[in-house]
């Protein structure tokens, strides 16, 4: 019995050769991006971990992360300031914030009959000159309470920078190897979807450090202004004695004035009440109350 060797066609084995080395390369870029995770999270703890003793130095890259970053700090304060005229605090306020380069974000002005009128300033200022803002809050009026609060974001900005880094030589090894693709459709395809995913972290890891760096350059101060309540001045001999008669004055005059208020009223029910009476007077015989008075003709005597 005779064996029939049959051959592979060309096609079938130009990609059976191609597949291996693709399959060796995916495999190559998932541990080439989970060391690039592992690396981003232990570069932050190298950059802030103390040299004095004995710890190892950190990167190059890791220290100009930290230089770059600086002391990225976001201030907001908060003050109450007791003023004469709600107006003339107001523009003092603005003038404030033209002065240390700022502006006025947000205004509210409350005020109504038988309350003190208040307002409430939102200042963004440059960081450099918040100081210079809170001293100037001396000439708006009475300064009654200043609370300041500092959030230190440095280093959420440098773990945030190394893991930026990490990303982009990620994306460029990747790039490098959709340029040599070669083998399955579907192992190009999920190259293509993890360049996909790690431009997306870039982007959000980018708009994140653009957030920091506009909250630490930018300082928020919200200053709430009130005019100062009336003082009542008591009126010498306004003793408890002057004040019963007084409320009882108030009191008899409150009567009279309900009295002839109620005339409206009872003025018309008078009215009504006599000609009702008048009515029944001559409707209804009178009778006294003697006896029956005496039939006309009738003769009395004895």
């Amino acid at each position: 019995m005779a064996v029939v060797a049959t051959a592979q066609p060309p096609i079938a084995r130009q990609n059976e050769a191609g597949a291996a080395p693709s399959a060796r390369a995916f495999v190559t870029l998932s541990k080439t991006a989970a060391d690039e995770k592992q690396l981003a999270s232990a570069q932050p703890e190298a950059a802030f971990a103390a040299t004095g003793t004995g710890a190892a130095m950190p990167a190059a890259s890791t220290v100009s992360f930290a230089t770059t970053a600086g002391a990225m700090i976001i201030r907001t304060g908060t003050a109450g300031i007791e003023v004469d005229s709600l107006d003339t605090a107001i523009a003092r306020v603005r003038t404030l914030a033209l002065r240390v380069n700022g502006f006025v974000a947000n205004t509210t002005v409350q005020g109504g009959r038988d309350q003190l009128r208040s307002a409430s300033l939102e200042l963004k200022v440059p960081s450099e000159r918040f100081d210079d803002a809170l001293a100037g809050l001396s000439p708006i009026g009475k300064v009654e309470s200043v609370n300041v609060s500092a959030e230190d974001v440095g280093e959420e900005y440098v773990d945030i920078a190394a893991r930026v880094e990490n990303a982009h030589r990620l994306e460029a090894r990747i790039i490098d190897l959709l340029a040599n693709r070669t083998g399955k459709l579907q192992d190009v395809l999920s190259v293509e979807h993890e360049l996909a995913r790690v431009r997306e972290e870039i982007e959000r890891y980018e708009g994140r450090m653009r957030y920091l760096k506009t909250r630490a350059s930018v300082s928020t101060l919200t200053i709430a202004v009130h005019e100062r309540a009336p003082v009542i001045v008591p009126v010498a001999g306004d003793g408890p004695i002057f004040m019963a008669f007084r409320q009882a004055w108030e009191n008899f005059i409150g009567l009279v004035a309900g009295f002839v208020a109620s005339l409206g009223v009872l003025i018309p029910l008078g009215a009504l009440v006599f000609v009702a009476w008048l009515g029944l007077r001559r409707y209804i015989p009178w009778r006294p109350s003697g006896g029956t008075p005496p039939a006309a003709g009738a003769i009395t005597g004895d």
